[in-house]
């Protein structure tokens, strides 16, 4: 994985996403963040929506939310864009090959990802893909109500300390959760210099941030964190973490006993506007499965039988060469994989395009936690 460096007024090196574990502590005390907040660039731009809650109007929805394109302010980090629009780094990363994420430049147009394929899986309770570091809860529909999901991004379990996969449920929730670190986790610490206590108490210390959905799983938890920075990342010791606005809403949506389902989909398939979509995510350094041998066969089966069905009722085709070139460079936007003129370049130029301001009933204030690591 990449090597991060933050900008607090110089660099500080914080070497590999490991050191920003979601269930663990960086061994060097970090200075606060004076907050600041910048002036609005692209003023002529309209401000883009929130990017976390839609109605599902139809039931066979796929795709929600719109591509945007914003530009970035000279102090601009990816870490900046991503919690102003509610993405994960790694999102920003992939969405903008070539681009610094520590100093795109101020005036550079940035793709920000807030286009999203729904996952194969069931719509119900939460779903995860871990592929696609993004996490989708949807809430019981009433009677006559539509069905509403929320999206969020969140960081998971680095190389050796790898999220599980399956199902399982919440069985309970805590506000201001303390932390308990397991042997493993405190070995880690040891080895590194550093004793953990037993119990970390709520606090600005508490890795768990202020909200924690204990799963059935034991050890693996959906909670906030004191280092926003490492949500859209590999940074966790297995556990799933969000930005801490995040965590907040979804702790109140969210009930005990509701299904939770992790998947680990690099390539999702669904449809807009008539079309067969392709959203392609790289696949993770310990995923098991091997995908540049057998890519097609993998794929095909990514395609999922609802999706196989549909193509046979609506009389349309895998364009496979257009699968080909998204899957190999994959940036993380739908693209049409129905017809053989689909490609990123196409979908960003009809993007949106958007002030650089934090989106109108978006999850954060734009000021509260700061921009980057407190």
């Amino acid at each position: 994985m990449r090597t991060l460096e933050l900008f607090f007024g110089g660099v500080v090196a914080l070497g590999t996403v490991g050191l920003l574990s979601s269930c663990g502590t960086v061994s060097q005390p970090e200075t606060a963040v004076p907050i600041v907040v910048p002036p609005i660039a692209g003023i002529n731009e309209p401000y883009s929506l929130s990017t976390h809650r839609f109605e599902l109007a139809d039931v066979y929805l796929d795709m929600i939310g719109e591509l945007r394109v914003t530009r970035a302010m000279s102090e601009d980090t990816f870490v900046d864009l991503g919690r102003r629009f509610n993405v994960g780094y790694e999102e920003l990363v992939r969405a903008n090959p070539g681009v610094d994420p520590w100093l795109p430049g101020e005036g550079r147009q940035i793709v920000l990802p807030t286009q999203h394929l729904l996952p194969n899986a069931p719509r119900e309770g939460i779903v995860i893909n871990l592929a696609a570091m993004r996490l989708y809860y949807y809430p019981r529909a009433g009677r006559d109500e539509s069905q509403v999901v929320y999206t969020f991004p969140i960081g998971i379990g680095r190389v050796g300390w790898a999220t599980p996969v399956g199902s399982t449920t919440v069985t309970r929730k805590a506000r201001n959760p303390a932390w308990r670190p397991g042997s493993g986790v405190r070995a880690e610490h040891a080895r590194d210099g550093e004793i953990l206590p037993a119990v970390v108490p709520p606090g600005p210390d508490n890795p768990l941030g202020t909200r924690a959905l204990y799963l059935g799983w034991p050890s693996y938890l959906i909670h906030g964190t004191n280092k926003p920075a490492g949500v859209g990342l590999r940074s966790s010791h297995g556990c799933i973490r969000l930005f801490p606005e995040d965590v907040e809403l979804l702790y109140e949506l969210v009930r005990p006993q509701v299904k939770v389902t992790v998947v680990n989909q690099p390539f999702v398939f669904g449809w807009h506007d008539g079309q067969l979509h392709m959203q392609a995510f790289e696949v993770l350094e310990d995923d098991p499965r091997d995908w540049k041998k057998a890519q097609q066969r993998l794929t095909s089966r990514s395609v999922g039988l609802k999706i196989q069905t549909d193509l046979k009722r609506r009389g349309v085709s895998i364009d496979w060469g257009s699968v080909s070139r998204v899957s190999r460079a994959p940036r993380g936007l739908p693209v049409v994989v129905s017809q053989p003129d689909g490609s990123y370049e196409r979908v960003i130029a009809s993007a949106t395009r958007v002030r650089n301001a934090v989106p109108i009933g978006a999850t954060w204030d734009g000021v509260s936690g700061g921009p980057l690591i407190k």
